[in-house]
């Protein structure tokens, strides 16, 4: 038996692995099954170029729990380790540097990307373990069976060891502040977490499994059972595969693999595949979208070599596409010690740009090879490339070919198409083409009618962040801007050559005005009068399209923010038609009591029509209009 220093000058390194190293001290166990699974697939390619003179068999990782004896045994079946391995490996190489790394911690550097520079994941046992044991055998010809023992000071013990297989098994002597990874549930927890889909099969104890019955079977005897091996792993989960290997269903099941809890299937996939200038695999799904724009995030999980990283994807994937689900597996993504942090790269920004082109081209092949099935999916993923459109201009040029714009017919056109259809009636007389939307179908239903009346047609755009999008349109398309049908009436929203002549002479329009705003005493509207066809609406209420669009744009972050729009109350336009007939009865009307009347009676439909007359105001327009049909 010898005993030694590791390899380190630094007397408290393992309490600052406790302490700065890894940010949550469950991932032990996702270090060391990944270095197991190291071990088991450096066996299979030594055998398989016959530097190995072994067989491979089947070799799997099993974890066992010894609750009594409070320990947590790993073990593997992989290429072992020499006595001159371990004191190499174990003792030496995973800490050449650790003064320089120690430096960086301590200065408060933890993005420090050390991964793999110094072999630490294995170290990272000792923050649940008070001791560690390694009793591990070469699979080399004539190599013994090594025991190698650590308290968690950097004093070691190396002796030989009583292992009779090939690979290595590590025993964690558990600390008391840690005894929750001997509890069954906490452990398949973990493994369910981090291992899912590692490439070796892991045991976890074992499982009673029902076979078939015999032909002869009564129907009232027993299905017999089995013990089995409780294997809790995929090793090979569908994005490993090659996309020819796998269909619709394929995909669907594996969704339900990563999402047991989620009863939707999801819309469509797109499945990552690429191996330069870095290396990504990966399958993404469209789920059904809500107008809930925080609702949906870190759904998709990263790997990186079928191991757990995180399901916080953010700089990885762009950030409109973080509402999507999926796994996206990297060997090339920069990760600090702890796997936890990304690490600010070149590659990152590279892999981002990917994954967007990659959704933008399989969102135009199936706008293109199936138009209807598209557009009855626009809805459920809308938000999502509305969102792209606005955050990312290269995905706005690809997008702004199948980004499609419904109307209130439920037609759907791509911007080029509407361009075409609209824009021999509705450009207006500085050559500009006006796009009339309305955001809520039943609430503006009378001024969407009256457009139609005009032969306009009429977009439903109601999501939430439409406005900013409307207004990224408008800067990045000549001669255009966008309208909802309530901004203002029709003759004004899409201004013409001719303008219509009003019935009224400038001092009978004095004389109205005065009358109206006797009676309108809401600060909030704005009187206008107007000279329009005689058989529009006498009384209009309108919102100017700048200054809702602002406050809209504010509460779902930017855009009238900067005005300080967000908080000013809501303003209005009263338009009143000069040309209509009971305009012309209320400025004729002799008596004032019958002229209030009629000016608050037209109000309140114009009022009813905007969905602004409520409670009390309501309650007396009933009772006042009951009062009128008598």
């Amino acid at each position: 038996m010898s005993t030694g220093k590791i390899n380190v000058s630094v007397e408290n390194i393992f309490p600052l692995i406790k302490k700065f190293l890894y940010s949550d001290h469950e991932i032990f166990l996702r270090e060391l099954i990944s270095n197991a699974t190291d071990a088991t697939l450096k066996l299979k390619h030594l055998t398989a170029i016959g530097e190995a003179k072994v067989e491979y068999g089947n070799p799997m990782i099993e974890v066992k729990i010894d609750k009594e004896g409070k320990k947590i045994h790993i073990t593997d079946q992989g290429i072992g380790m020499t006595e001159d391995e371990v004191k190499k490996y174990i003792n030496e190489l995973a800490f050449s540097g650790a003064e320089e790394f120690l430096n960086k911690y301590e200065d408060g550097a933890k993005e420090s990307g050390i991964i793999g520079h110094f072999g630490l994941g294995f170290y990272s046992a000792f923050m649940v373990a008070e001791k560690v044991e390694i009793s591990t055998k070469s699979f080399k010809e004539g190599s013994e069976a090594v025991l190698w023992s650590c308290d968690g000071s950097p004093n070691f013990t190396l002796e030989p060891g009583e292992r009779k297989e090939r690979g290595t098994e590590i025993i964690l002597h558990i600390a008391e502040d840690s005894t929750e990874f001997l509890e069954e549930g906490r452990i398949n927890e973990l493994l369910n977490k981090y291992n899912k889909f590692m490439p070796i099969p892991i045991k976890f104890g074992m499982k009673t499994e029902t076979l078939p019955k015999p032909e002869d079977a009564k129907e009232e005897d027993p299905a017999p059972t089995q013990e089995v091996d409780n294997i809790i792993n995929n090793p090979n989960p569908a994005w490993t595969k090659q996309p020819a290997d796998l269909d619709d269903n394929d995909y669907k099941s594996f969704y339900r693999e990563l999402y047991p809890m989620q009863f939707d299937e999801p819309l469509f996939h797109i499945h990552l595949n690429v191996d330069y200038p870095f290396n990504l695999t990966g399958i993404l799904y469209f789920p059904k979208m809500t107008n809930d724009l925080n609702q949906q995030k870190d759904r998709i999980q990263l790997y990186q070599n079928q191991v757990f990283v995180t399901d916080n994807v953010e700089g990885i994937v762009p950030e409109f596409l973080t509402m999507l689900r999926g796994v996206i597996d990297s060997p090339d993504i920069p990760l600090n010690v702890s796997r936890s942090y990304l690490q600010a790269d070149g590659a990152v920004k590279k892999i981002s740009s990917y994954i967007s082109r990659k959704v933008a081209d399989k969102l135009n092949s199936l706008f293109k090879n199936s138009r209807e099935e598209f557009e009855q999916k626009w809805n459920d993923i809308k938000i999502v490339i509305e969102y792209g459109m606005l955050s990312d201009d290269k995905f706005f040029e690809k997008a702004d070919k199948f980004a499609l714009y419904p109307t209130v017919d439920g037609k759907y056109f791509t911007f080029e198409e509407l361009q075409e259809k609209i824009k021999g009636n509705q450009t207006d007389k500085d050559d500009k083409l006006v796009v009339l939307y309305a955001s809520d179908e039943v609430a503006q239903h009378s001024y969407i009618e009256a457009a139609k009346a005009k032969g306009y047609e009429v977009l439903l755009m109601d999501s939430p962040i439409i406005g900013h999008l409307m207004q990224k349109l408008e800067t990045s398309k000549e001669k255009l801007s966008f309208a909802r049908v309530d901004a203002d009436h029709l003759d004004n929203l899409i201004k013409k050559e001719e303008n219509q002549i009003s019935k009224l002479s400038d001092e009978e329009k004095e004389t109205l005005k005065k009358n109206l705003e006797e009676v309108i005493t809401d600060k909030s509207y704005t009187v206008q009068l107007e000279a329009m066809d005689s058989d529009a609406s006498p009384f209009i209420i309108t919102e100017p399209e700048f200054m809702r669009r602002m406050k809209e744009m504010q509460q779902t972050g930017g855009g009238g923010g900067m005005f300080g729009m967000g908080a000013m109350p809501d303003m209005y336009n009263l338009i009143v038609n000069t040309n209509s007939e009971l305009v012309g009865e209320i400025l004729n009307t002799k008596t004032a009591k019958k002229r209030e009347r009629l000016i608050s009676q037209s109000i309140d439909l114009a009022r009813l029509s905007k969905g602004l007359l409520k409670g009390e105001e309501l309650t007396n327009f009933i009772k006042r209009s009951y009062e009128m049909v008598k």
